[in-house]
């Protein structure tokens, strides 16, 4: 069995939120450093703690992925693996060489080429000259930058920043790899190849990736560690459990449902077949949608509309009464009408449901809600995409 790439030992790391108490205390912490005393362990005035006592191990061929809010301590606690800033309690020992993407355009020199740039970043990684000659052409190639090699990196875009950063360290093959949301700069091409170049390495190398994206995180990922606030709130190698936990860090209120001219819904909800009402549905199992909504009597056949839209509030599915054959017919101008879907074929995550009406040609908008209600798809796979539709499958 491999010892571990990576030991961290409970580490801790505090930071101020005033500039001024920030240098005061700094001065006082340097000076404790060169008289020997180790810095308090207790905040003083105006401190809080960015990460706050974490400990794991992680050996090759292991992928931990790093997943939280905005503000949890994720690039927080990547910097301190990369040896940028210190913990202020623990610590943290890595063997063997160390690539890391935290943020765009780290360890570039803006005045040097994308040539130089390479073989700079190459010698940090603790490559001879003749090791990155031999991978030379295999970086231009992946980075796919080979027009501009030779300009300086001062005036790339950050996708460009991006694809040379990644490819010098995926090819560079490093035992340690951090990565950080940086890979979300880039276009779909270069982020598929870099996901799969992620997948190969993380067989042979300590990967820690950090993304906002699920079912990336899903695929790719051993193990998880769930930050809020710095500190840890879930730890572990059930990925979807870690998951689902991330989900539980937000307040996923939804919009309110509002009088909004000629239609108004008034009430929206989910139900299972047992007729229960419910927040929540298995991937691939059934469900009812219920609609109240009054319509003025002159819009006699309604057109009733219904968009799932992922955490992003992108739409990703819809279905549409007319589509349906479905012609509703509005007698009193009051309607009640259920959806029902026999097989939801939505991956599990988070999404939020929108509800629009339409006259019977489509000429006038009479009613939008938007993300007005919410609805918790489980199950035990997450998808690279947000649906996952059955096939029947033969050999020919």
């Amino acid at each position: 069995m491999d010892r571990p790439l990576i030991i961290v030992d409970g580490i801790s790391k505090k930071f101020c939120r005033d500039m001024r108490s920030s240098m005061r205390y700094g001065i006082r912490d340097l000076a404790g450093a060169i008289l020997g005393r180790p810095p308090a362990p207790a905040l003083r005035p105006k401190e809080f703690w960015a990460i706050d006592n974490v400990s794991f191990t992680l050996k090759r061929g292991q992928c931990l992925g790093l997943i939280g809010p905005n503000g949890s301590g994720k690039s927080t606690l990547l910097k301190m693996l990369n040896g940028i800033i210190t913990p202020d309690l623990g610590t943290i020992r890595i063997r063997g060489k160390v690539g890391a993407l935290i943020e765009v355009g780290s360890g570039f020199h803006p005045l040097l080429t994308g040539r130089e740039n390479i073989y700079v970043n190459g010698a940090i990684l603790g490559f001879s000259k003749k090791e990155i000659d031999r991978k030379f052409d295999a970086i231009v190639e992946f980075a796919g930058i080979g027009d501009f090699i030779d300009t300086p990196v001062k005036h790339y875009s950050s996708g460009m920043y991006v694809r040379l950063g990644f490819a010098i360290a995926a090819q560079m093959e490093p035992d340690v790899l951090l990565i950080d949301e940086v890979l979300a700069v880039g276009d779909i091409g270069f982020k598929t190849k870099c996901y799969n170049a992620i997948n190969a390495l993380s067989k042979k190398t300590a990967v820690i990736f950090v993304s906002h994206s699920m079912p990336h995180i899903a695929r790719l990922c051993t193990q998880l560690i769930v930050l809020d606030h710095g500190k840890v709130i879930y730890q572990g190698d059930d990925v979807l459990r870690g998951i689902d936990r991330y989900h539980d860090c937000f307040d996923l209120a939804t919009g309110e449902v509002t009088v909004s001219g000629p239609a108004h819904i008034k009430r929206v909800w989910f139900s299972s077949p047992a007729g229960e009402d419910v927040d929540r549905v298995a991937h691939g199992s059934p469900l009812t949608i219920h609609l109240d909504l009054s319509v003025i009597p002159e819009h006699r056949h309604p057109i009733i509309g219904i968009s799932f839209l992922n955490r992003e509030l992108k739409g990703v599915a819809q279905c549409v009464s007319s589509f349906n054959h479905f012609i509703p017919e509005n007698r009193d101008g009051s309607l009640r009408l259920a959806a029902h879907i026999p097989n939801l074929p939505l991956n599990p995550d988070i999404y939020y449901v929108s509800f629009f009406v339409y006259d019977e040609h489509y000429g006038e908008l009479l009613a939008h809600h938007f993300a007005t209600a919410r609805l918790r798809v489980t199950g035990d796979f997450v998808g690279l995409t947000p649906i996952q539709f059955q096939a029947q499958w033969r050999q020919t």
